[in-house]
């Protein structure tokens, strides 16, 4: 099963846009699945449901952290190369959806409001994009790692 597959499949179980990438590349990051979740979980929504930057995104970025990311703070070109690999990712994914932000990617679908998390029924799947999404996060990762 390639991360795309798990990454869809992750949200599909339930979990999180944010949990679901992370998730997916345990095998890349070395994290058990209660240690990945728990990180993850404050990102679903774009942030907590605010629809801001994507969880899918988020997700990617905290994978690319622990695989690709800096320790040392006071190494500036490592520093360098990470940002510029997130932005890539970033850019991957504007491409491919025309935005990294929840409320645009979601745009045109019925939610509903309100800070609580919708219940995951067969309606709320087939009218989101997110399963779809996380699917795609992960396979830019892997093209990128």
């Amino acid at each position: 099963m390639t991360h795309g597959e798990l990454a869809e499949q992750y949200f599909l179980e339930g979990y999180n846009c944010s949990q679901a990438v992370l998730l997916a590349f345990s095998d890349r990051t070395g994290l058990d699945k209660e240690t990945a979740a728990r990180l993850a979980s404050s990102f679903g929504g774009g942030l907590a449901r605010m629809r801001e930057v994507c969880g899918a995104v988020s997700g990617a970025a905290m994978v690319l952290g622990l695989v690709r990311g800096y320790a040392d703070p006071k190494d500036a070109e490592a520093k360098k190369a990470h940002y510029h690999l997130v932005q890539r990712f970033a850019e991957l994914f504007r491409e491919r959806n025309g935005s990294i932000i929840c409320r645009d990617l979601l745009s045109g679908v019925q939610v509903k409001e309100g800070k609580n998390p919708e219940k995951r029924t067969q309606a709320y799947y087939r009218k989101r994009p997110c399963a779809e999404l996380c699917r795609q996060a992960a396979d830019i990762l892997d093209i990128l790692l």
